[in-house]
């Protein structure tokens, strides 16, 4: 799902991709902020791109 953020898909994209619904998606994208204690989708992709989180 990061990989999926850092390429900019929407909620909607990503959650269209991995067959789930846009609010779980969004639940996850949120979890994961307040875990690594990051404010928003700029910083988690910063993070996702800056460890390499973003290379298949």
């Amino acid at each position: 799902m990061l990989r999926l953020v850092a390429k900019g898909l929407s909620y909607k994209q990503i959650a269209q991709r991995l067959v789930i619904s846009h609010r779980t998606v969004r639940n996850h994208v949120q979890n994961t902020l307040g875990k690594l204690r990051l404010h928003n989708r700029v910083e988690l992709v910063r993070y996702v791109i800056e460890r390499g989180l973003d290379e298949e």
